[in-house]
């Protein structure tokens, strides 16, 4: 997972969980410099509409990979230590793994498509619904298998850093047969998001990559410590690396991870590397372009997903065919505004959220003009009035609280 571009912050104290409305309101009288949303409302809108015709794909991105269920606990004053019991002041419970990026893709307006293997349990039936139902994320590729429990991953928020304890059964085979992306399974799409690993070519990648889908190659902690770009044998396939400072530098043997980037681009097209605090940093070679947009100063409840939904963000600017400047600002604006909530999949920000962002920290005094500057092409695209009434779904406490009779 690439890291999150968005400074970190004390997270705000909520004396309730999540699901108390007085907790909403509160916050929405809270100011930031390019500050945070303040109205949780979502609208449709198509980042794509002008470019669509009849002759496209069916989906706009195709995504691989597990679900795990998130357990998320934040408002922890500190780390918890050995031999005592901390209490957290929030909690949340949401779709994670793959989940996160194909959520966020959705809720930026693009037709996504997920494979992935569900567990036969309530927390596969959860996720299962909060995907397909609750965000529209077309989930045909998938399917639930007899007998595996789904992943767990329990994520601990303090000091604006997060601590995960995941649980696991190996996945039978039916399962990696879904993830796998295999050929008759697998729907045209525009794009991919394909998660790297070292040492492992994933034959789905090549195969898409040949029938014209633009693949976005992500990446996780290289385990082995051999940090070598020829193991991630499926980067020739891709088209933009996305890769955060720690990571790129230590595939590129540099001490500086704006040297990194131009270096990543003997191997990939497109090099964006994530700066955290600092921002994110991308060189294109095929124009010879670079750019630099600072990170958006926000108090970060949960970082869960943070570099997913930044991923999101770039995948959308780019298909959307939009100056690199714009697609680094954007996909660093919906992190910043996914951190304000629980959970790595159902914190993830739409267009309403976007629109009420952009109309509020105009009317922040003492606001950088050359910052909103940086943002002015939300102008354009931001809706007027939100069309489609909230909720969205976000993480919950409780899963199957019991309806009343």
């Amino acid at each position: 997972m690439t890291a999150s571009n968005t400074s970190a912050g004390a997270g705000p104290e909520y004396p309730e969980d999540r699901e108390d409305s007085t907790n909403r309101e509160d916050r929405e009288d809270r100011e930031y410099i390019v500050g945070a949303p303040h109205a949780h409302v979502d609208a449709q809108v198509d980042p794509l509409a002008g470019l669509r015709s009849a002759d496209d794909p069916p989906w706009d991105v195709y995504l691989t990979g597990t679900v795990f269920l998130d357990i998320i606990f934040t408002g922890l004053g500190s780390a918890p230590v050995r031999g005592t019991e901390s209490w957290a002041r929030g909690m949340g419970s949401s779709p994670g793994g793959v989940a996160n990026m194909a959520t966020a893709l959705a809720r930026l307006g693009l037709r996504t498509s997920l494979a992935a293997a569900f567990g036969d349990d309530h927390y596969g039936d959860y996720c299962w619904d909060a995907l397909e139902q609750g965000e529209g994320i077309d989930l045909s590729p998938s399917g639930t298998v007899p007998g595996w429990h789904s992943p767990v991953t329990v994520s601990m928020a303090y000091e604006g850093e997060r601590t995960m304890v995941s649980h696991g059964h190996e996945p039978p085979p039916e399962a990696v047969f879904l993830q796998e992306g295999v050929p008759e399974c697998r729907p045209r799409a525009r794009a991919a998001v394909a998660s790297l690993t070292p040492g492992r070519r994933s034959p789905w990648i090549a195969q898409a990559a040949g029938e014209g889908t633009r693949i976005f190659g992500d990446v996780g902690w290289d385990d082995t410590g051999a940090w070598d770009l020829a193991g991630l044998s499926d980067l020739e396939h891709c088209e933009a690396f996305l890769p955060n400072a720690e990571e790129a530098m230590r595939y590129t043997g540099t001490d500086c991870p704006r040297a990194a980037a131009h270096a990543l681009t003997a191997f990939v097209p497109l090099a964006v590397v994530t700066l955290g605090s600092e921002g994110a940093y991308a060189v294109d070679r095929r124009t010879g372009e670079s750019a630099e947009v600072p990170a958006i100063a926000v108090e970060a409840l949960d970082p869960t997903g943070a570099g997913d939904v930044f991923v999101a963000g770039f995948v959308t600017g780019t298909l959307a065919g939009w100056p690199l400047a714009d697609r680094l600002a954007f996909a660093g604006l919906t992190a910043a505004l996914s951190v304000q909530e629980f959970g790595g999949s159902l914190s993830a920000p739409g267009w309403s959220e976007i629109a009420a962002w952009w109309r509020r920290v105009q009317s922040v005094e003492g606001q950088d003009p050359a910052a909103l500057r940086r943002y002015a092409f939300l102008e354009g695209l931001v809706p007027e009035a939100s069309v489609e009434p909230w909720p969205r779904r976000r993480a919950v406490p409780t899963i199957g609280f019991r309806r009343p009779a």
